[in-house]
């Protein structure tokens, strides 16, 4: 099981050079404020449904469909798990840091944290599974994750519909379900740009944390972030192991499970004026904490 550890740390460890690097690019002012933005949108809008096509992009598999199932159905179990456990652990006087609170603990950066590990582990597998968890993110966070941060306001079906992440995976299963060979002289531009999941969101990540706070001002963000790193991948790992689920179905989603807190919260907590702050602290702290917890979350994955 070390030897697991070691690996998993390993491309963790390659990770944190390319965020370390995306640090430095924000204190030499290679990147400001106005461009990281752009190059966010650039992620959002055109890697990631890239990243999502190109893996769903090969025949039609039995065996790859019963465990993308599996990976859809974990993530909303695991989703709702998280939900409850919000609402049951975290209570803070303030609202607009309970808010923050309770989504950093159900929402994981399952999409820029977990793609790229999941291609360095598993390769193209590892990401054609990891779109099932993303799919499934993407929903909840536009529909709970909205409706909880605008205080139980309406919630809009276009913002759903019309989210990169979800027409990317909508697109991909029907390539997948149908068997659909894309042209090589678009398929090849797809995969370029797919290639571009792993340094460019590693960058915006670095970017960010070299502006974070890394301050705790009470027991409740302790708590939210053992529950974002600790207790919610080993609730996901023991349910599989329980239905004897084992290998990459498992790995994909302890790793999308394990991940620290998505930066969706920054987003929605800047729309909705909520604790702004506390939601990039909370993002940035467990990121950095994630260095330590998801090789060993992982690599136990791996073993077992």
């Amino acid at each position: 099981m070390i030897s697991n550890i070691l690996t998993v740390a390993q491309q963790v460890a390659i990770l944190f050079v390319l965020i370390g690097i995306g640090a430095i690019t924000n204190k030499t002012k290679i990147f400001d404020e106005f461009s990281i933005k752009k190059v966010t949108d650039l992620m959002l809008y055109v890697v990631t449904p890239a990243v999502i096509i190109n893996s769903f992009h090969r025949d039609l598999d039995m065996n790859m469909l019963k465990g993308l199932l599996i990976v859809f159905v974990g993530a909303i179990a695991i989703h709702i798990i998280n939900i409850i456990c919000c609402y049951t652990f975290i209570h803070d006087a303030d609202k607009a840091r309970e808010k923050v609170l309770r989504m950093s603990v159900v929402f994981s950066n399952c999409g820029y944290m977990s793609f790229p590990l999941q291609e360095a582990i598993l390769g193209s597998d590892g990401v054609f599974f990891g779109a099932a968890y993303v799919a499934v993110f993407n929903i909840m966070l536009w529909t709970f994750g909205e409706w909880m941060m605008n205080g139980g306001g309406k919630i809009t079906p276009k913002k759903i519909i019309l989210n990169p992440g979800i027409l990317g995976s909508v697109i991909g299963i029907i390539i997948f379900f149908t068997s659909f060979h894309i042209p090589v002289i678009i398929a090849k531009p797809i995969e370029y740009l797919a290639s571009l999941n792993t340094p460019v969101a590693m960058l915006i990540v670095g970017f960010h944390l070299a502006n974070a706070s890394f301050r705790i001002k009470g027991a409740n963000e302790v708590l939210a972030m053992f529950l974002r790193l600790i207790v919610s991948p080993a609730i996901m790992i023991l349910g599989l192991v329980l239905f004897k689920i084992h290998g990459d179905v498992l790995i994909v989603c302890a790793i999308a499970a394990s991940a620290p807190v998505a930066a969706g919260v920054t987003m929605f907590a800047n729309k909705y004026d909520a604790d702004v702050k506390l939601s990039a602290t909370m993002t940035s702290l467990s990121t950095i904490i994630s260095i330590i917890t998801m090789p060993v979350i992982v690599g136990i994955a791996q073993y077992i």
